[in-house]
């Protein structure tokens, strides 16, 4: 690794990790601006109230609970629920909830976009041919059927026709109880991937340097794989990102519909109640996620057309 490239990632990281303090303050603050409280339900006297708010540090200003939360946070503290679960540590109840939900969506993810970048090149390759017309139908119907449906329809065909998979999930079998979910989940990834392959394909072919590269007499494989599919590759790391983000966070439905202990769930579940830290580590590990993604999209390019990097690396000089 070059040290350009060393430095160029080094400030990407520092930029995210800005980001993230921002993200997280912004957070903190507008949720101390919600209405409503976590004790609301308890008929508590005026002094009990004031011993509960001194107990959770709810008493002082609000930049000093910022900066206590942060930096408990920071050492992977994330307090104590405050009605959801009262007394427990967030950090119990939300991280195996977090790694069930990001194991389902970046699992989704990789498979949709391993398929949908071979589907995408072989409807580029075979353009204006019966499988170009078949592979844009499938991605059609990938972008415009939700989902939930895709779930509804797999549980019905490989849970009850033909019972091979779990119908709800059971944590004694967390692969099996995951594949429906997952290929569910991987119908919008295909689509998606597929449609920005198979356009960007075509374009790429159909270039100059393309043209002169087959001129010279490079093998149609070298042409594809050497030089086509790299310049195809960062329009879909593009998509990439808020492709998983949109599916961990709007995963609700199908982790309700099988029965997952993901995220989700409680996320409503504590915005039900008010249960301030539940909600701030639910959010937190949301922008986290979409941080990182981003970031990796950003080292991502550099690494793929060094041009990128360069050129970043001259307009911030």
């Amino acid at each position: 690794m070059t040290k350009s490239t060393q430095k160029y990632i080094l400030k990407r990281i520092l930029i995210a990790m800005v980001t993230l303090f921002v993200i997280t303050a912004v957070l903190f603050f507008m949720l101390k601006l919600m209405p409503g409280s976590p004790f609301n339900s308890e008929k508590l006297t005026p002094d009990q109230m004031a011993a509960v708010y001194a107990k959770y540090g709810l008493d002082q200003p609000i930049p000093v609970q910022f900066w206590h939360y942060f930096k408990n946070m920071m050492m992977g503290d994330f307090g104590k629920s405050y009605s959801l679960a009262r007394g427990a540590d967030v950090a119990s109840l939300v991280l195996p909830r977090a790694a069930i939900s990001f194991t389902i969506g970046i699992s989704a993810v990789v498979f949709g976009t391993i398929i949908g970048i071979g589907l995408g090149i072989f409807a580029a390759l075979h353009r204006n041919t019966f499988w170009d017309t078949f592979a844009t139908v499938l991605s059609v119907l990938g972008v415009s059927i939700p989902s939930f449906v895709f779930a509804l329809l797999l549980l019905m065909l490989l849970g009850v026709k033909f019972p091979v998979l779990p119908i709800i999930y059971n944590s004694s079998r967390p692969i099996a109880s995951s594949i429906i979910p997952m290929l569910a989940l991987s119908g919008s990834v295909i689509a998606n991937v597929a449609r920005f392959t198979r356009s960007e394909m075509i374009e790429v072919l159909g270039s100059d340097y393309m043209l002169l590269a087959e001129a010279k007499g490079l093998s149609r494989r070298k042409l594809i794989m050497d030089h086509a599919l790299r310049n195809t590759l960062i329009p879909v790391i593009t998509v990439l990102a808020p492709i998983m983000i949109g599916l961990i966070t709007g995963s609700m439905v199908i982790e309700t519909i099988s029965g997952i202990p993901g995220l989700g769930t409680i996320l409503v579940k504590a915005i039900e109640v008010n249960d301030y830290n539940v909600i701030m580590a639910v959010a937190f590990l949301y922008s986290l996620l979409y941080i990182v993604m981003m970031l990796i999209v950003d080292v991502s390019y550099g690494l793929i057309d060094p041009r990128i990097r360069l050129t970043k690396g001259e307009n911030n000089g």
